[in-house]
């Protein structure tokens, strides 16, 4: 990515009680080269981050700080900060220190070229990642491989974070899950609306639940609903056309991808 490119980025961070490490996460994501704005959405915290994300706020870390007064999960927390971005593109970031925002210049590489409308960060192409549950990854597979199916995608990892998307675009699409299951309603919306999407390879520490991961079992079998929902009993999704895109009569609504970079893989819906 060109650091000249202009583009604001606009960092959805939903949190949940994650009084020990959002400092330090948040601070790695200042520390990025490019222009932000940091949106975080503490959805009812019990153990003191609301505190630290004031003080965070207070320093200038925090650009908009959005507070629920319930919980309301992960889907809702998205949905709030969404409301608030003001960048040119949008992307998700989990509040603990599984995700490195080092990789967020690399997603956002082919949004700036021109090349894609959103980019996911796939754990499980090449790049570092900590080696945690097996039954965790065969069902990450499944649910990949569903959602796959039903969006005629050929995404390798549907569930990561780091899903990071065009604000205009991103606007367009109805979103309503409150849960986990913002993943994969977010990825059969971008493949409803005819998105060029690209994946790019992350790295990934994940915790173990000692260390404070939430996401479970009940999860994953809510997901395949979610997904069955997302894409059978879904509201029309509109084809989107990037801003000052006019598609001549028989001409291709959105025009095709310049060739790749080496660092990025094309998804075509």
């Amino acid at each position: 990515m060109t650091m000249g490119s202009g583009l604001v980025l606009s960092v959805v961070v939903p949190v949940y009680n994650e009084q020990a490490l959002v400092r330090a996460s948040l601070e790695r994501l200042r520390a990025l080269p490019i222009p932000l704005q940091v949106i975080c959405v503490d959805d009812a915290s019990t153990d003191g981050s609301r505190a630290v994300l004031e003080a965070l706020k207070g320093e200038g870390v925090i650009d908009v700080l959005v507070c629920h007064p319930q919980n309301r999960g992960k889907g809702s927390a998205v949905r709030s900060g969404i409301e608030h971005a003001t960048g040119e593109v949008v992307v998700i970031h989990d509040a603990d220190l599984e995700y490195d925002p080092v990789d967020l210049p690399h997603l956002l590489a082919p949004i700036a070229d021109g090349r894609a409308d959103a980019v996911f960060g796939s754990r499980f192409t090449g790049s570092p990642r900590r080696v945690l549950y097996f039954w965790h990854r065969v069902g990450n597979g499944l649910l990949t491989l569903l959602s796959n199916m039903m969006t005629d995608l050929n995404l390798t990892d549907m569930e990561t974070c780091y899903k990071m998307v065009r604000t205009d675009l991103l606007r367009s699409l109805p979103l309503r899950t409150k849960r986990f299951g913002i993943e994969p309603e977010l990825t059969a919306r971008l493949a409803q609306a005819r998105a060029r999407i690209y994946e790019v390879p992350i790295s990934y520490y994940g915790r173990t639940y000692d260390e404070g991961k939430k996401i479970g079992w009940r999860d994953g079998i809510a997901a395949f609903w979610h997904i069955v929902r997302a894409n059978v009993f879904a509201p029309p999704v509109p084809r989107y056309h990037p801003a000052g895109e006019v598609p001549a009569p028989g001409r291709p609504a959105v025009a095709p991808p310049r060739p790749a970079s080496p660092s990025a893989h094309a998804v075509m819906a």
